[in-house]
């Protein structure tokens, strides 16, 4: 069979691609093409006939759903294959000016838009739907929302959120016996395994679990009070409507026909059941995934949702993606090295047909601030040598790892930037953000006490408490009065005008722009922040309101770390950020730092770390290089204010010596051991 979809890929992604009906493994090896692979494919089946809207695809990231929406798109209209109206992309609006009549439209004195289909959806209604998890069950909550018993217009509480609540819930019981994150880690825990309140709180033994059923309890109305899901209930609210609606059920398992899930060893118990419910008894289903990458057990990944796959689908195809096109032959020989040590995995070796390459670097540091110099000398280097400084990364185990790695790099006068500190987490977006959804939703409390100080406006907290009691409020009712004006006429903005108009009025009509609006420094740099999500708003400007601004804070409260690097991907400096933060990202150098036993791995003394999935965790920081790794680790290090002595990682021995060269030394690497 010939198709035009073929060209470039290697027999075992023709394979892939070829495989129409019926349930698909494709084991996909670090960098050996899978996302080109799953684009190839769902191509290749709109090719062959099937409708591209019965189509969907589900992955992890906002970044990695774009980067397939992308390559769909383009090979579709590359062979003619995509209508016109699907091809068209939204003209961008960034840099428009707020018009001069919108003022008065947004308080109604001009004509509401035509109501209809959302724009986007018209103009892509030649592409299948390619989106994350989490996204998925938010469009699905809201399109069902009646079925599911929740508003339309709920808020998505993030970290932030869920941390304020149980707090304030802490502080009602008077008790600080347990963290905040101590009793939401446990609530996520029992959410994911698809546990109630009720049900944890029957079962509730010591102390701990009885305080965790009762905050929990609590924690459930406020979310319900203020209109509100976290992260687990996008989840779990919609896997609850899969099985307590058939009739829904059975409406989306005709909608979709073929499903792909990518990065399939990262999925959790709702997720599997999520697709296992949607998957319906036509069993058209893609997996994508490799056991050596799974590195998320700790947010609930199930790595035996991939090992049962072929026992849950007894006719499945599997393929394995064995041809690496990412690294060099050296650096894949240490990563092979390295894993094939792992016994819960599915056996397979990565090859490449890429030069042989330098030998890896190894440097072994005095102590810290030793190892952050030799980083920031190797990195100068590098970009002497041409190397772009956006193409150079320093991975470490833990967070605080990267102070010292800064100190040295504010130094020497290198840019970088840390990964972690993200967008939508700056102080001023988020006050935006909250305006937007408090004016979306105005039974968050949540919001409303965020922005009713910013600006200021002489409202303090015990006139904000008799509000929320619905007790008289004296002559400072006035200023709560005239700040409700504002949020009406911010809500009538979101629901009338194009998305980046509606933020830009939100700016203006909060007092937000005139607060900034000075010759500081740090004025100037945060009204550009708060533009700045103008600007963002711009890509759902087609979408009839109050869509847009709902995607937007979509976008905002689903944002992993992968797509903050991807938002500043044009700005030059070195990246700094955790193994696990670099997942599905590559670089053309690549340091990893702190190589100690005790470290990296990570050994802790209760146990809560699988030694399989550090060894994993090496695995992929290994494979993120391109073409230069450098590995690093101190004889003595400084933690929580006390100098240890170390010993090097366990790792390092796993690697064969002829394939590394001390920093110092410029022999080094031997070519025959990985013919």
């Amino acid at each position: 069979m010939t198709t035009k979809f073929l060209d470039g890929l290697n027999v075992a992604q023709k394979q892939a691609v070829l495989h129409k009906d019926g349930p698909l493994l494709i084991v996909a090896g670090a960098g050996a093409g899978k996302t080109k692979t799953i684009t190839h494919r769902i191509a290749q089946l709109i090719e062959s006939g099937v409708s591209a809207r019965s189509i969907l695809a589900v992955t992890f990231t906002n970044k990695a759903a774009e980067e397939m929406r992308t390559r769909v798109q383009n090979l579709l209209r590359a062979e003619g294959d995509l209508p016109a109206e699907a091809s068209a992309c939204a003209s961008s609006h960034a840099d428009r000016s707020a018009q001069a009549g919108m003022r008065e439209r947004v308080l109604g004195l001009l004509p509401e838009r035509h109501g209809g289909l959302p724009a986007s959806q018209t103009r892509q209604a030649g592409l299948p739907l390619i989106t994350t998890f989490h996204s998925l069950g938010v469009r699905l909550l809201r399109e069902f929302h009646e079925v599911a018993g929740i508003p339309r217009g709920f808020s998505i509480w993030d970290q932030d959120d869920s941390t304020r609540a149980v707090k304030n819930i802490l502080k009602q019981l008077d008790t600080e016996e347990w963290t905040p994150r101590q009793i939401l880690s446990a609530i996520s825990r029992e959410k994911g395994a698809g546990k109630s309140a009720g049900e944890y709180r029957e079962r509730a033994e010591n102390r701990r679990e009885q305080a965790t059923a009762q905050v929990w309890e609590r924690y459930e109305k406020m979310l319900k009070d203020e209109g509100g899901l976290d992260f687990d209930d996008l989840l779990v609210r919609t896997v609850t409507l899969f099985r307590e609606s058939p009739k829904t059920l059975s409406l989306l398992q005709n909608r979709w026909h073929y499903l792909t899930v990518d990065e399939y060893q990262d999925t959790s118990g709702m997720q599997y059941e999520m697709m296992r419910l949607l998957c319906g008894d036509r069993n058209n289903i893609c997996v994508v995934g490799d056991l050596d990458q799974c590195i998320y057990a700790w947010r609930q990944a199930e790595i035996g949702n991939l090992l049962s796959f072929e026992r849950i689908f007894p006719s499945t195809k599997v393929v394995r993606l064995e041809q690496n096109y990412r690294s060099t032959r050296t650096i894949l020989a240490a990563a092979n090295a390295v894993i094939a040590k792992n016994v819960n995995r599915i056996p397979k070796n990565l090859f490449s047909e890429n030069d042989t390459g330098e030998p890896i670097t190894i440097y072994d540091a005095m102590n810290e601030r030793d190892e952050a110099w030799f980083v920031v000398e190797k990195s100068a280097g590098l970009i002497d040598s041409r190397v772009p400084s956006q193409e150079i990364a320093v991975l470490y185990r833990e967070n605080a790892m990267s102070r010292v790695l800064e100190e040295a790099f504010l130094h020497a006068g290198i840019p970088y930037r840390v990964l972690g500190t993200r967008f939508f987490e700056r102080r001023e977006v988020k006050d935006v953000l909250s305006y937007l959804r408090a004016a979306l939703n105005p039974k968050s409390k949540g919001d409303f006490a965020r922005i009713i100080a910013v600006p200021p406006r002489g409202i303090g907290k015990i006139t904000l408490e008799k509000f929320f009691k619905g007790e008289t409020l004296g002559a400072a009712g006035v200023k709560v009065a005239k700040f409700q004006e504002s949020l009406v006429k911010i809500g009538h903005a979101v629901k009338t005008l194009p998305a980046s108009e509606a933020v830009r009025f939100c700016i203006e009509e909060s007092g937000i722009q005139k607060m900034f609006d000075s010759k500081t420094e740090e004025g100037r740099e945060r009204l550009g922040n708060v533009r700045e999500l103008a600007n963002l708003a711009a890509k759902y400007e087609n979408d009839e309101p109050p869509s847009g601004i709902e995607r937007l804070l979509e976008e905002a409260a689903l944002q992993s770390e992968q797509d903050e690097l991807d938002i500043a991907r044009d700005k030059s400096g070195v990246s700094l950020m955790t193994v696990h933060a670099s997942k599905g990202l590559e670089f053309d150098a690549v340091f990893i730092v702190g190589l100690e036993q005790g470290l990296f791995p990570s050994l802790r003394d209760d146990g809560s770390r699988d030694p399989e999935e550090e060894r994993r965790l090496f695995y992929v920081a290994l494979t993120r290089a391109r073409k230069h790794l450098f590995l690093s680790y101190a004889h003595e290090r400084t933690k929580y204010g006390m100098r240890d002595t170390a010993m090097p990682s366990e790792f390092l021995s796993d690697i064969d010596s002829r394939l590394m060269k001390h920093a110092l030394d410029d022999n080094g690497g031997k070519e025959d051991i990985i013919e």
